[in-house]
């Protein structure tokens, strides 16, 4: 091979690598955006992984028919999945925001198997294309596939670890089409004596930069305006941590917190919420020395717990260093929580929850669990009955528990899985329910080592709503929500406790929820 021939094939496994990480980018990306807007992040991956591995396959087959002008279409395919990657995720927010209901799925469907099977008639042509330089055909196919495989690492550990926390997901796409386009006119160029009307093609090249550089520095300011459609009041703060999508509203005094699209709190009622959630294991418990909260980085309930003068330590876990951040910087939640976090007596750890209590030696007097619904995979196993014997084997004796548990109203099967789950590690329970404006009916489970007995209870602190009469009213549910649920057969529904190994509560909490 001459000196221009090694230097072309160079080109080609080099460029084999770089699309290769751009197609992994926006396989993964598609799986954010679907966990994002349409939830239940485990069905979304597994779809979209699905379908962009189907359309490679597809376009491999269809590049079968590709025999000549290799590079006019290699360039081409990268002009398309520029356009339609790059656009994805701006596109996206703004049919959530304006298109019917189910098109935003749709549309997040087809362009992962579109983006997928353009990625899957890549690969094949450049190894075509190596060959017809004059490389050997089996050399040319392991460096290209080794270019491809390495690239893709690559790409993964960039989007989780730079792209999604640094830049989002709308500037994101756009910066990893930008990527596709140079490599496209980068090839373009090199190979130029083999293409006519270059004028053309370089047109069409810097058409498509333009509206991409106009996306990468305006897109997201655009898709911002389409995701405040998404929530009832103006967003005062928006930000993508390492872990999820934090957005702050805020209209006539109520300020509203959201994580990844989920109401988290409303400051108009989460006194009903954290005195519901504080306050009657606390009057359980016989000690209020240690106190461990696993969640709650808004710092609210610790600001209910440090009104007790006899707690010495408040050990809070949460897993996203960005919210307890926020909690302690940001003057809206500062005004709510009372700088809670920053008092001496709490001690902060952004750390998993499950894996604190297996490597915690400490007992607690109280734990109070304030985590996110079991939405997805993660979450589950926060809602497991091997979770749940973590929780009791770090309760000191006299101690009590208090998990918020999702709507016995809108989520009944799921409300009494919980309670059923909680009590098959041997712990006493109590269930509760609490009428939250902003929420709907929100249910509670305390445990305990010891029986409770809700009607000696004496809640001790001056509370906004609860009294000791109120309390004992929480554990009164009406007919359909109560723990005799029947299907649609007629049948009694049989509770079983989630766990690890049959995971049954995502399931169920996905069916409850789709309609709300």
């Amino acid at each position: 091979m001459n000196e221009q021939a090694i230097k072309k094939s160079r080109l080609i496994y080099w460029a084999s690598g770089i699309v290769s990480i751009c197609g992994i980018i926006f396989e993964v990306l598609f799986g954010a955006l679907g966990s994002y807007i349409l939830g239940d992040g485990v069905k979304q991956y597994t779809l979209t992984i699905s379908l962009f591995l189907t359309g490679m396959g597809i376009g491999a087959s269809i590049s079968e028919k590709v025999m000549k002008k290799l590079i006019l279409t290699f360039v081409w395919i990268e002009f398309m999945v520029a356009l339609i990657g790059g656009f994805s995720s701006f596109i996206m927010f703004g049919m959530t925001a304006f298109a019917p209901g189910g098109s935003d799925a749709l549309f997040l469907y087809l362009i992962t198997f579109t983006v997928g099977a353009l990625t899957g008639v890549e690969l094949p042509i450049l190894i075509r294309k190596a060959n017809e330089i004059g490389v050997e055909l089996s050399r040319s196919t392991a460096r290209v596939l080794f270019s491809d495989y390495a690239g893709g690492l690559i790409g993964g550990l960039l989007f989780a670890f730079y792209l999604r926390p640094q830049m989002g997901m709308v500037k994101s796409a756009f910066f990893v089409a930008c990527i596709n386009l140079a490599v496209a006119v980068v090839v373009l160029y090199l190979f130029r004596s083999e293409i006519k009307n270059m004028a053309l093609h370089g047109t069409a090249a810097g058409v498509i930069g333009v509206l991409l550089v106009g996306g990468l520095f305006f897109g997201e300011e655009m898709a911002f305006a389409f995701e405040q459609k998404l929530y009832k009041d103006p967003i005062i703060y928006m930000e993508e941590s390492a872990y999820q999508r934090i957005v702050l509203t805020k209209e006539q005094g109520d300020t509203r917190l959201y994580l990844n699209g989920s109401l988290q709190f409303s400051s108009s009622d989460e006194h009903r919420y954290h005195e519901t959630l504080v306050h009657p294991p606390m009057a359980q418990a016989e000690s209020h020395e240690d106190v461990l909260v696993l969640g709650g980085g808004d710092g609210l309930a610790a600001k209910e717990l440090l009104g007790y003068s006899d707690v010495e330590e408040i050990t809070l876990v949460d897993l996203d260093p960005a919210v307890t951040h926020l909690a302690n910087t940001n003057y809206h939640l500062l005004q709510l929580n009372e700088g809670s976090l920053m008092d001496e007596r709490v001690t902060v750890y952004n750390k998993d929850a499950f894996q604190f209590l297996e490597n915690a030696e400490q007992f607690y007097d109280v734990i109070i669990i304030d985590l996110p619904d079991p939405n997805n995979e993660s979450l589950n196993k926060l809602y497991t009955k091997e979770f749940y014997s973590l929780v009791r084997n770090h309760l000191a004796p006299g101690g009590a528990a208090m998990v918020q548990a999702t709507s016995p109203v809108f989520a009944t099967e799921v409300y009494w899985t919980i309670s059923e789950t909680i009590a098959s590690t041997g712990l006493s329970i109590e269930n509760f329910h609490v009428d939250i404006p902003s929420f709907g009916n929100w249910g509670f489970v305390m445990a305990s080592r010891e029986l409770i007995d809700v009607g000696s209870l004496d809640i001790k602190k001056k509370t906004e709503f609860l009294t000791d009469e109120l309390l004992k009213s929480m554990t009164v549910f009406g007919k359909d929500e109560d723990r005799e649920i029947v299907n649609r057969d007629g049948e009694t529904v049989t509770l079983e406790p989630n766990t690890l190994i049959d995971p049954n509560l995502i399931q169920k909490y996905e069916q409850a929820w789709q309609n709300y």
